[in-house]
C-alpha cells in the first residue's frame, strides 16, 4: 500500500499566487493540498482544524503577516516560508521563531519544492533558498559561539549540551545549522529543544531565548513584537523578485 500523501496548507493573500501554488503541488501524487488561507489568522484557524503535515507560509499579508504567525503556527505543525521577500532580518526572524525552511519564489523547481516538503515533514533537512542559506552562514560566522548572558546553566537547570543548543538558537540558527555546528542529528537537536522547553516552562523558541538572555519577565508563549503588518507590492507567482 503506497504511503499517504503529505498534506499541505497553502497560505498567501494573493489569490493568483495561491492558485498557482496549489496547481503546482497537485501535479505530485504524494502531495495533497487540504486547505488554503489568505492571512496569518486564517492560517492558524485552518491549521488547528485541518492538522496539515506542513504549511507553506507567505511573509507579506494583511491582517496578520507571516512573521507574526510563524512561531505559534510552528507549534502546531511544520512551517516553510514561501515568499518573494529576501530581507535578511526577516529571514533570520522567521528561522529563529521556528520556521523549518525558507524558500524564495523563482529560486526553486517543482522537484525541489516537493523534495523540500518531504525533507521537512520527515525531519531530514531545512530547505533554504540561496539568499536564506547565505544569511544562515553569515550568522554562524559572525557571532561568537558563546554569548554572555545573565542566567547560567545551573540557574536554568540545563545541561551543558542544552546550553550549547540554546545558545546557538539564540543566534538565530535553525535546527539544521545547530546540528551541523554541534555535530548532532537534527532529531537530537529537536529533542534537546523540547527538553529545554519543559525545563524552562516555556512553549516557544523566542521565550526560551528570552530566558537564556536573562529576561525572566518574558511571557512563556509571547512572540517578540514586530513593527506591525508587513506590506508591499506583490508579484505574479513564481516570478523572481526584481
Amino acid at each position: 500500500m503506497p504511503p499517504s500523501p503529505i498534506t499541505v496548507l497553502a497560505v498567501d493573500d494573493n489569490i493568483v499566487v495561491r492558485a498557482g501554488l496549489v496547481t503546482l503541488l497537485e501535479t505530485s501524487d504524494d502531495l495533497k493540498v487540504v486547505g488554503e488561507a489568505g492571512d496569518g489568522a486564517q492560517a492558524l484557524d485552518e491549521a488547528r482544524r485541518l492538522r496539515p503535515d506542513v504549511v507553506l507560509l507567505d511573509v507579506r499579508m494583511p491582517v496578520q503577516d507571516g512573521i507574526s504567525t510563524v512561531e505559534e503556527l510552528s507549534g502546531l505543525t511544520k512551517v516553510i516560508m514561501l515568499t518573494h521577500t529576501e530581507d535578511a532580518e526577516i529571514i533570520r526572524t522567521a528561522l529563529r521563531r521556528g520556521a523549518s525552511g525558507y524558500l524564495v519564489h523563482g529560486h526553486f523547481t517543482v522537484d525541489e519544492l516537493s523534495r523540500s516538503l518531504h525533507e521537512v515533514v520527515h525531519g531530514n533537512g531545512t530547505p533554504l533558498s540561496p539568499v536564506a542559506a547565505t544569511v544562515v552562514l553569515q550568522a554562524m560566522r559572525s557571532t561568537p559561539k558563546r554569548q554572555e548572558h545573565t542566567a547560567d546553566l545551573t540557574e536554568l537547570g540545563l545541561s551543558e549540551r542544552e546550553g550549547e543548543v540554546l545558545s546557538a538558537a539564540a543566534r538565530g540558527l535553525p535546527n539544521s545549522a545547530i546540528a551541523a555546528e554541534l555535530y548532532l542529528t537534527e532529531k537530537t537537536v529537536k529533542n534537546h529543544i523540547n527538553r529545554i522547553f519543559r525545563k524552562l516552562g516555556v512553549s516557544t523558541r523566542s521565550a526560551a531565548i528570552a530566558r537564556w538572555n536573562g529576561d525572566d519577565a518574558a511571557a512563556p508563549t509571547h512572540s517578540p513584537p514586530t513593527a506591525g503588518p508587513i506590506s508591499g507590492p506583490r508579484k505574479p507567482w513564481a516570478q523572481p523578485p526584481e
